[in-house]
């Protein structure tokens, strides 16, 4: 496996090739996500709650996200390395430069930013800056006490066709991955259809160019997991055998089944 790229993941979406994606926080995970050919790990603000218990993502800040990719980062030669950005960090273009920055520096290849198309300013600079960007639309975690919790968006045909606007605006000010979380299967396969970016499902049907779990969610860690998760340690030999289900099954679309998909 080569080193993955912006460019070969593109690829991956032109030939219609599924990809895998898994978020994890440190190197011994990674070595194994790595192992297993996952093409990118996302190191996500959900740390939070998954590592640090917290209830949100909300406390996370800058400088754990930068430690945390630097764990990451050290481990792994192949994977795509993609950042959160935390709450607060990108409110305005220079914080968003400054800690992108930052990011970047402890061994992000990307970083991610929660939001439409207030955002595409940020992006154009960010892409000057060479920093490359990958968006998240849907259910955006850092938006949570605005959104009143965790729950699916763009079921109302307005705001549907809000988030495919976004999603467009996004990709023209140049952003070259998009995640879209907790939407309808019908609308990620329009947004997926009509943006020539891959875009990254979770909860978002299997319609979508590329997959992505939470590795605790995946390994059957969590105690209480979303709609959108399936355990792939049932029944698997080791980590690394559920690691290699999950990517097996995103590839050949299996996951996520009917189940895990909401309409």
């Amino acid at each position: 496996m080569s080193q993955v790229s912006i460019p070969s993941l593109l690829k991956k979406k032109q030939a219609k090739q599924a990809f895998a994606v898994i978020t994890c926080y440190d190197a011994g995970f990674a070595k194994l996500v790595e192992k297993a050919g996952i093409d990118a790990i996302l190191v996500g603000d959900s740390l939070g709650m998954v590592v640090q218990g917290h209830e949100s993502t909300l406390p996370v800040s800058v400088e754990e996200m930068a430690y945390h990719t630097r764990c990451v980062a050290r481990a792994v030669q192949q994977p795509l390395i993609i950042t959160d950005l935390p709450f607060g960090s990108y409110n305005t273009e220079n914080d968003c430069l400054r800690h992108a920055t930052t990011l970047m520096q402890a061994g992000a290849a990307m970083v991610k930013l929660e939001g439409g198309s207030w955002l595409c300013d940020s992006i154009v600079k960010l892409n000057r800056a060479g920093i490359p960007v990958c968006g998240h639309l849907g259910l955006t975690p850092q938006s949570v006490n605005l959104l009143g919790g965790y729950r699916v968006q763009g079921r109302e045909d307005d705001k549907a066709e809000a988030m495919l606007r976004d999603a467009l605006a996004l990709e023209q000010a140049g952003a070259s991955l998009l995640v879209l979380e907790c939407v309808p299967q019908k609308l990620a396969a329009q947004i997926s259809e009509t943006l020539s970016i891959p875009v990254i499902g979770i909860g978002a049907g299997n319609v979508t160019d590329a997959q992505v779990l939470v590795l605790h969610d995946l390994l059957g860690v969590t105690e209480k997991t979303a709609k959108f998760v399936r355990n792939f340690a049932d029944g698997a030999s080791s980590i690394e055998d559920a690691l290699v289900r999950y990517k097996n099954a995103v590839e050949e679309r299996s996951f996520p089944a009917d189940e895990h998909t909401f309409s």
